[in-house]
């Protein structure tokens, strides 16, 4: 069992997660400042709360449905892609980028090799 596949990192993301979808839905000025400074449309930031919120659902399912989660880290690795390529296109710098681009590729190994419990 690695760090990547382990259910309790599915969890404490799950946790992450969450958070971060009630940060948005405050929201919190440096989520704000972030969000601006990509210029994402204030109309389509309750967007971000839903996804957030969703993804904590997948994340948290790992050991009932491992497929459910395995997905759940797909569709974050496309997210934080989109992320990434928002703060590229503002010309953002660098290190408000990274963030994005860690989960980026945190997400993408954890789809490429599945939860522990997966079948």
């Amino acid at each position: 069992m690695s760090v990547l596949t382990s259910p309790k990192t599915y969890t404490a993301l799950a946790l992450f997660q969450a958070g971060d979808a009630v940060a948005c839905a405050v929201p919190l000025a440096p989520i704000e400042k972030a969000l601006n400074g990509v210029n994402f449309p204030l109309e389509y930031r309750w967007i971000l709360v839903g996804s957030k919120a969703a993804a904590a659902i997948g994340l948290i399912s790992v050991t009932r449905n491992p497929a459910l989660a395995r997905l759940t880290t797909a569709m974050l690795a496309l997210y934080f892609t989109l992320a990434v390529s928002a703060h590229i296109k503002a010309h953002d710098k660098p290190q408000n980028a990274a963030p994005a681009v860690l989960f980026l590729a945190l997400f993408a190994a954890m789809t490429a090799k599945g939860p522990d419990c997966e079948s």
